[in-house]
């Protein structure tokens, strides 16, 4: 599993800036949303903006998802 440069907030670990495992980026009702796991396999999700999804797209750290 590819490490990349998004990182979320673990609900279920309670920790911060945890790297996300293999995140997806979908576009669901306008916002761009990353998903994917951590380390451990729970899974993680992170809202962010165009401009930073179009890079992480563009530099290899996440595939592209539903409504692009």
């Amino acid at each position: 599993m590819a490490t990349s440069g998004i990182t979320a907030y673990s609900v279920k670990t309670k920790t911060k800036n945890v790297p996300m495992l293999n995140p997806v980026i979908d576009i669901k009702s306008g916002r761009y949303i990353a998903t994917g796991n951590d380390a451990a396999g729970n899974k993680m999700a992170a809202i962010m903006g165009k401009s930073t999804a179009e890079e992480h797209v563009k530099n290899g750290n996440a595939k592209k998802g539903s409504g692009w």
